[in-house]
């Protein structure tokens, strides 16, 4: 396991561990395979099987916390994420032309089926940030800061050293924090309700794409959720 410095300051290289990550994926699967019987079936079961056949090696290589990494897992696993956001973008544009081809006889049912849709697009979206974020979860808590890809995001932790004293002893070139899991699931909700970048910034022309898309869904399907909900209760 390689040790990594920021400046003067060692970084932290304890792995993350695998299971925030696996439960994000088994919730957007479940929340995915469990939409309506008009959503494409077939193709939800064949992502569904797809998914969880991915995980099994994934979780082979690194049971309990992310300490190693081959092309082939890193491929594999980015792979996952990028299968789990095409297939609901494809539910998503589903989902839109029912809400707006009229009527209002299922209209609870597709309500709940655009929370699902929002919920697990949240989810796929983190894990792809995850996954592609300075190299990936492997590469930013083992290689040293020098040998890290260019960052696609900047979390405030990454800007913090010259705060008070108080905010600066969380910052990254004090301690070597590295995201998590949970910061990217936090910034892809929060990117989903505001509809912009709160606390994290893209800084890559992929990143400023992924959010850019995963924010124009959100909004898109925020405004027909609320103009179906009106035609339906009012």
């Amino acid at each position: 396991m390689l040790s990594g410095m920021s400046d003067s300051v060692k970084r932290g290289a304890r792995a993350e561990y695998r299971w925030p990550a696996v439960l994000g994926l088994l919730i957007a699967l479940a929340l995915y395979a469990t939409l309506p019987s008009t959503f494409l079936p077939g193709l939800r079961y064949t992502v569904v099987a797809i998914g969880l056949a991915l995980l099994i090696p994934l979780i082979a290589l690194n049971p309990h916390r992310l300490h190693r990494e081959t092309r082939w897992s890193k491929n594999l696993a980015t792979g996952q994420a990028v299968l789990l956001v095409v297939a609901n973008e494809v539910a998503l544009v589903q989902l839109v032309i029912q809400l707006t081809s009229g009527g209002t006889g299922d209209g609870p049912t597709l309500l709940l089926a655009a929370l699902q849709v929002w919920v697990t697009n949240v989810i796929a979206f983190a894990l792809v940030y995850w996954e592609l974020d300075r190299g990936g979860p492997v590469s930013r808590r083992h290689a040293d800061r020098v040998d890290l890809p260019p960052a696609d995001f900047r979390f405030p932790q990454d800007e913090d050293h010259d705060a008070i004293e108080e905010v600066a002893a969380r910052s990254s070139h004090r301690t070597g924090w590295v995201a998590s899991y949970v910061d990217y699931v936090y910034f892809s909700l929060s990117n989903s309700m505001a509809f912009s970048p709160t606390d994290a910034m893209p800084l890559s022309v992929r990143a400023k794409v992924l959010m850019g898309l995963e924010s124009f869904g959100a909004f898109v399907l925020l405004a027909l959720v609320i103009a179906h909900a009106v035609a339906l209760f009012g």
